[in-house]
């Protein structure tokens, strides 16, 4: 564990030193998250917070790794890219679609700068399954559609953060079994650096971490896991960083579902997500939150053990896990649609 160590506190500790003075900026930018439409909080609060997340991630990886890996080059180019866009969304506000290719610009980076899925295993004979070019264009989705999951699960005190910590720490144990050392230092980076947020963040919040740090978050953990848990040699290795992610991933899923089976547009917000429906049955935020930790954590460990198993051990694993999810999220309530639950633009 070493090799992680560094980083992990080297970003906890600048995470922890960066994010007050963030807060002062951001409260003289006018960068302020006011309560509308879905907010859960009741009085305006600064965001702009994964400006120190950003910042510390970035200098412990370039401090103990350099700049000569092309991931490491990659991972930089889009993160400035991302800050950019989120900067001026968080302080004075960008239409979806120009954040959406703010988001595809950064995954192009990555993927330019040479970190792209070129093969995965073959769970029937153990062998590789080469994608050749289609290995780009599917990096690219791979990369928004988890910036996006993560910015999703942003809605409570210190969920981002911490759902995000537990899926950095989930990813750097992968990499560390599969001889990842790049990926296990960024996601130990990551960790330490949503951490040391989280201590401002969690609920009573003092500080949001906005869409620099939600968008950034989500583009670290898909290029960790392109780098890291992709390559290796798990017989269902595909499965592997969807379950370090599973629930931003889930409760997208569930979202998407929802609207469908109901005939509501798939892209207009709600209040049917998981947060959603535990504060409704009555939880306050840090139970809710202490809840979705519980079970980002559950599906971590169930990555973990996906490396461990063969083809067919893994694969009745998941089956059972996606059953059982689905009967959790249907006595929850994330699967029913209730007029009153969707927000009007």
């Amino acid at each position: 564990m070493q090799g992680v160590v560094t980083p992990f506190l080297l970003a906890m500790i600048l995470s922890l030193l960066l994010t007050p003075p963030v807060r002062r900026l951001a409260i003289r930018m006018g960068a302020i998250d006011r309560p509308v439409g879905r907010s859960v909080h009741n009085h305006p609060i600064p965001r702009l917070g994964g400006l120190a997340i950003l910042i510390s991630f970035l200098a412990a990886v370039l401090l103990t790794q350099g700049i000569s890996d092309d991931t490491v080059r990659g991972v930089l180019a889009g993160a400035l890219v991302l800050a950019v866009v989120g900067l001026l969304d968080d302080t004075r506000g960008l239409t979806p679609g120009i954040k959406f290719l703010g988001q595809i610009a950064a995954a192009i980076l990555l993927v330019a700068l040479g970190t792209s899925v070129g093969e995965v295993t073959n769970p029937l004979d153990g062998g590789m399954f080469y994608l050749g070019v289609w290995g780009y264009p599917l990096t690219v989705f791979w990369v928004v559609a988890i910036i996006n999951v993560v910015n999703l699960i942003d809605g409570l005190d210190g969920l981002a953060a911490g759902i995000s910590t537990i899926a950095a720490v989930t990813l750097m144990f992968v990499a560390r079994q599969q001889g990842q050392a790049l990926a296990a230092v960024m996601a130990a980076a990551l960790a330490g650096g949503a951490i040391g947020f989280l201590r401002y963040n969690f609920n009573p919040a003092r500080i949001f971490m906005g869409d620099t740090g939600s968008m950034f978050l989500g583009f670290v953990l898909a290029a960790i896991s392109v780098d890291g848990a992709l390559k290796s040699t798990a017989a269902l290795a595909l499965a592997v960083p969807v379950l370090a992610l599973g629930l931003p991933i889930f409760d997208t899923f569930f979202a998407i579902l929802r609207r469908s089976l109901n005939g509501q547009p798939i892209y207009l917000p709600d209040k049917g997500h998981l947060h959603h429906r535990l504060l409704d049955l009555g939880l306050n935020q840090r139970q809710a939150v202490l809840v979705m930790y519980t079970i980002s954590g559950l599906l971590g460990i169930a990555a973990v053990l996906i490396t461990q198993t063969g083809f067919m051990e893994s694969l009745a694993f998941l089956l059972t896990l996606v059953g059982a999810l689905l009967v959790g999220a249907k006595k929850v309530g994330v699967l029913e649609f209730h007029p009153g639950h969707m927000v009007k633009k």
